[in-house]
């Protein structure tokens, strides 16, 4: 990650290269569903402490993937942002079946 990039999508193709292992984007996605589900239970519970405990359980499951599975940095030391929108672009596509195809075109283009 020497350059800095300038697009969302460019930082995307290489976000999905940092997710190169299934186990890591699956440590992922239920990160997302713990922000997801803290995020609705603040809503319908009023209590703010969900947020915090979605986001230690959503970046807890996250930096598990990348550190004991991946064996890289988590992108969102450099990029907190666009690391937080790739990640649920990542779920959605899972979800979605086209996550193998959205894949190999980042791998194309790197």
């Amino acid at each position: 990650m020497a350059e800095r990039y300038k697009t969302y999508s460019a930082f995307f193709d290489f976000y999905l290269s940092e997710h190169s292992r299934p186990a890591t984007r699956a440590v992922h996605y239920l990160g997302s569903v713990c922000g997801l589900s803290a995020l609705a239970l603040t809503v319908s519970t009023g209590h703010l402490w969900w947020i915090a405990a979605g986001l230690v359980a959503g970046y807890g499951c996250a930096w598990v993937g990348h550190f004991f599975i991946e064996h890289n940095r988590p992108a969102t030391f450099k990029y907190p942002l666009w690391s937080l929108i790739g990640d649920y672009h990542m779920f959605g596509l899972w979800l979605t079946g086209q996550l193998s195809k959205r894949r190999a075109l980042a791998a194309s283009r790197m």
